[in-house]
């Protein structure tokens, strides 16, 4: 992911943790704050060391950001997302992943395209 795209200072985090919502799953928890004056949005990633060791950190965080990569079109900009990832992510693989953040996102209401219209899927081209 670009530099411009990702939130890498603790304040950062901090900021999010403390003024933006949270919404989640069994494998994810995602914090989302606003940011009107932005034309894009950030993630954060979060991995505990209790989920694994190092390769499987690494795994969980590769399989998030291929995941955002692949929705980027479709994620509303204008926020900042802080994706912290629970003990049941460490033995997914990328699609399941990706499809446990729709899950997350969609209760975040984090994506452009309308729910209730659409009860699986469909990315943007």
């Amino acid at each position: 992911m670009k530099k411009k795209l990702r939130i890498k200072k603790n304040d950062e985090f901090q900021l999010v943790f403390q003024k933006g919502e949270s919404f989640g799953n069994r494998q994810f928890v995602v914090y989302v704050l606003d940011k009107p004056s932005q034309d894009f949005f950030r993630i954060g990633l979060s991995v505990s060391k209790k989920i694994g060791n190092a390769v499987v950190r690494n795994r969980i965080k590769r399989c998030i950001r291929q995941s955002f990569l692949e929705l980027k079109g479709d994620i509303k900009e204008g926020k900042d997302y802080v994706i912290i990832a629970r003990k049941p992510a460490a033995t997914m693989d990328l699609f399941e992943v990706k499809s446990s953040l729709i899950h997350v996102l969609k209760r975040a209401k984090a994506l452009k395209f309308n729910k209730s219209k659409t009860s699986t899927y469909k990315p943007s081209r």
